[in-house]
C-alpha cells in the first residue's frame, strides 16, 4: 500500500484569522477582556460596556483613551500589529495588559465589526466598518469625542459550529460581569459602567477617596467583605504587596472571590494560592477559602507573563521567595486582626448568606466612641454584680491548676469602677459551663471558653517551639498507656516530633508506650488521654511529609485536648484573665479548627429585641 504524502502549504490569511479566533475568543467575555485591556492601555479613565443578549447580539466598548491616529487604524486591525512592543527586549519586560496583536483581527473574522476613534489632535473621528473580514470598508469621517468605540455584532454569525457552543445569554453575561469586576478591582482609578439589555448593572465612579472606595468594594465584593476586611501593606524590597484579605471567619466554599493582580494584571498562580492557603491553615475550616484582593508588584524582568495564551498564568524567577513573602504578609495581617463581630439577626438578609459564617463584624470605618451614658450603665451593672456574688474568689473554683496557662499580668477585680473599657469587656458569669458572658461599653459578649483557651494554648506552644524554648514538665512516675497496633505505629512514626515538642515517649512492650514528660502548658491535662487524642487526630489527618505541617498538627491537637473543657467552673477573676489573654493572643478570633471564639451583641440591637424606645 502506497501512502499519500500530504504537502505542507501556507494557509491564507482568512483561515489563519479563524484559527487565531478560536484561540483568542473562547466566548463573548474574551472579547470584552481584550477590548477593556486595550482601553486601559490607551490611558482611558472612563469606560462604558454596553452588552446585548449576553454579548452574542452586540458588544460595545467606549472609552476616553488616547485614540488611534488615522494612518494606524487599518494597521491596528491586521495581525501581529501592536503599539505595545518595539523591540525583542520588551517581550521579557511587558508592562501593558495586551501586546499580541491578534485580538482585533481575530474578532473581526467572526463578527460584524466597527470602530470609531479620535485622537486629541484630530478635528473629527474616523470610522471603519467590516463584516467577517470579507468586506473591509474604507475610512470615513465620524462624530465622536476623543477616545475609541468598538462595536461587535452577531458574534460567530459566519461560524455556526462555534455559535452552537455558546451558552444562554445569562451564563454568557455572568462571564462578562466577572471580567468587568476583575478589571474594575484592578484599576480603582478608572470609572466603569456596565449595561446589559438596556439595564445598568454597574456604574462605578473612580475610587479616589475612602467613601468611593467603600462603595466600589460593596458593589463588587459585597458588604460582608468591607465589614470584615483586613488591610495589608507589605514591602519586601523588590516585592511589594497591598490590598485586603478577609477576616478568617468570613470564608467561601470556592476561591471565586480571590483576586490577585500582578503589576496590574489579573493572574492565577498555584504558588501564590498555596501561600494563601498556608497562611489561613489553622484559622479556617477545611475546604473553606478566604476572600481577598491583592496587588503584587515586582520588576517586570522577575516574571515571565508569556507562558499562557491569555497571560492568566505566569512563571516567577524565584517562586520560593514570592511564596514566602506572601505567606508572611498575610499571616502577619490576620495574626493581629481583632474582629468586632456581631450576631446577624434572623430576619437580616445579605448576599451569599449560605457562604458566610453567620455574623456581621467590623465596619469599614472605625466606630465612634460610645456615649458617657452607656459607660455609666456598664459601671452600674458591675456594682450590682458585687451584691449578687459577694466574696467570690478565684480560689473558690475547683481545678484551678487547669488554668495556669492563663497566667499573665494581673487584672482588676470585678468591683473596680475605674478600669478601662476593653474589646471583650469584663465577665458577668458562665452559661451552662460552656460560654462566658461578658459586657463592654458596646453591649454583650459571648465567649466559647474552650475554643478561646485552645487558641491561646496553641499560639503559646507554637511560639515556644519556634523559639526552641518548649518548657517541659518531667513526670515523677512515667505514665504507661496501652495502645492499639495502629496507635502504636503512629506514635513510633512521629516519635521524633513528639520528643521535640516535649512529649518524651518510650516503647515498653508490644503495645505499650511510656510517657516520661509533657509540655508544661499541658501538665494539668490527663496525660494518657491527651496522647491518645493526639495520635487519633494524626491518624485522621494523615501523616505528612512536611515537618512544619506535622508539628502544627500535633500542637493543634495537643492544644485542643489540653485546654479547659466544658462544664469547668471558673471564677470571675479566671474568666477576666481568659478575656485579657484572648485580646493579647494572635488569631484569637478563631480556634485552631476555624470556629469563632466569640460574638458580640450591640446594646442597640438588644434594645430592638425588647422594643425599648419604640
Amino acid at each position: 500500500m502506497v501512502s499519500t504524502i500530504k504537502r505542507v502549504k501556507a494557509l491564507d490569511d482568512h483561515l489563519i484569522n479563524k484559527i487565531a479566533a478560536g484561540e483568542v475568543i473562547e466566548r463573548p467575555a474574551s472579547i470584552v477582556k481584550e477590548l477593556l485591556e486595550n482601553s486601559l492601555d490607551a490611558g482611558a479613565d472612563g469606560i462604558t460596556i454596553d452588552i446585548e443578549k449576553g454579548g452574542i447580539k452586540r458588544i460595545t466598548v467606549t472609552d476616553n483613551g488616547s485614540g488611534i491616529v488615522k494612518e494606524d487604524i487599518s494597521l491596528a486591525l491586521s495581525r501581529h500589529a501592536t503599539s505595545k512592543l518595539t523591540r525583542e527586549e520588551d517581550l521579557y519586560a511587558v508592562q501593558t495588559l495586551g501586546f499580541r496583536g491578534e485580538a482585533l483581527p481575530s474578532i473581526i473574522s467572526v463578527s460584524r465589526f466597527s470602530i470609531v476613534t479620535r485622537t486629541a489632535n484630530d478635528r473629527h473621528a474616523w470610522e471603519l466598518i467590516t463584516e467577517g473580514a470579507d468586506e473591509a470598508g474604507s475610512l470615513r469621517p465620524a462624530a465622536a469625542k476623543t477616545g475609541t468605540r468598538v462595536e461587535i455584532c452577531d458574534l460567530f454569525f459566519n461560524t455556526p459550529a462555534r455559535r452552537k457552543f455558546t451558552r444562554t445569554q445569562t451564563t454568557e453575561f455572568n462571564h462578562i460581569e466577572r471580567v468587568v469586576r476583575q478589571l474594575a478591582l484592578s484599576r480603582m482609578d478608572v470609572a466603569f459602567e456596565l449595561i446589559h439589555n438596556a439595564r445598568r448593572v454597574y456604574k462605578l465612579p473612580p475610587a479616589d477617596d475612602d467613601n468611593a472606595l467603600e462603595k466600589r468594594l460593596n458593589k463588587l465584593m459585597g458588604e460582608d467583605f468591607t465589614a470584615n476586611m483586613i488591610a495589608l501593606d507589605a514591602d519586601g524590597g523588590s516585592l511589594k504587596l497591598k490590598g485586603w484579605v478577609s477576616s478568617p471567619t468570613l470564608t467561601r466554599s470556592q476561591r471565586d472571590r480571590q483576586y490577585l493582580f500582578l503589576n496590574g494584571r489579573f493572574i492565577r498562580d498555584k504558588t501564590i494560592s498555596h501561600a494563601i492557603t498556608r497562611a489561613y491553615r489553622d484559622v479556617v475550616y477545611h475546604d473553606r477559602h478566604p476572600l481577598l484582593i491583592l496587588y503584587l508588584a515586582m520588576l517586570p524582568e522577575m516574571v515571565d507573563v508569556n507562558v499562557h495564551p491569555a497571560k492568566a498564568e505566569v512563571r516567577f524567577r524565584d517562586g520560593r521567595a514570592v511564596h514566602d513573602f506572601i505567606y508572611r504578609a498575610i499571616s502577619n495581617a490576620i495574626a493581629t486582626d481583632k474582629p468586632n463581630r456581631q450576631i446577624i439577626e434572623q430576619n437580616q438578609t445579605c448576599s451569599d448568606t449560605e457562604e458566610l459564617a453567620g455574623f456581621q463584624p467590623r465596619k469599614f470605618t472605625s466606630p465612634a466612641p460610645r456615649s458617657q451614658q452607656l459607660q455609666m450603665m456598664v459601671k452600674e451593672s458591675i456594682q450590682s454584680y458585687k451584691k449578687l456574688h459577694p466574696g467570690q474568689s478565684s480560689l473558690d473554683a475547683p481545678g484551678r491548676a487547669g488554668m495556669d496557662a492563663l497566667a499573665g499580668p494581673a487584672v482588676s477585680s470585678v468591683e473596680d469602677e475605674n478600669r478601662p473599657d476593653t474589646l471583650l469587656g469584663y465577665a458577668l458569669g458562665q452559661l451552662h459551663g460552656i460560654y462566658i458572658l461578658a459586657e463592654n461599653s458596646s453591649g454583650l459578649i459571648i465567649i466559647d471558653m474552650h475554643a478561646a483557651h485552645e487558641r491561646i494554648t496553641y499560639e503559646k506552644l507554637k511560639q515556644q517551639y519556634q523559639q526552641s524554648a518548649v518548657q517541659v514538665q518531667r513526670l515523677m512516675i512515667p505514665v504507661e498507656i496501652r495502645l492499639t497496633r495502629q496507635e502504636l505505629d503512629t506514635g513510633l512514626k512521629i516519635k521524633s516530633y513528639l520528643d521535640e515538642l516535649g512529649f518524651e515517649t518510650d516503647q515498653l512492650g508490644e503495645q505499650t508506650l511510656a510517657i516520661r514528660s509533657v509540655p508544661a502548658l499541658l501538665a494539668a491535662a490527663d496525660t494518657a488521654q491527651l496522647l491518645k487524642d493526639i495520635l487519633a487526630d494524626v491518624n485522621e489527618h494523615g501523616l505528612s511529609d512536611q515537618a512544619e505541617l506535622m508539628i502544627n498538627t500535633i500542637l493543634s491537637s495537643a492544644a485542643c485536648h489540653g485546654s479547659v473543657r466544658a462544664n469547668r467552673k471558673m471564677s470571675i477573676e479566671e474568666m477576666n484573665a481568659l478575656l485579657r489573654q484572648i485580646e493579647r493572643t494572635e488569631r484569637s478570633g478563631q480556634c485552631n479548627h476555624g470556629r469563632p471564639t466569640w460574638f458580640s451583641y450591640e446594646l442597640s440591637q438588644i434594645d430592638k429585641w425588647f422594643k425599648r424606645g419604640q
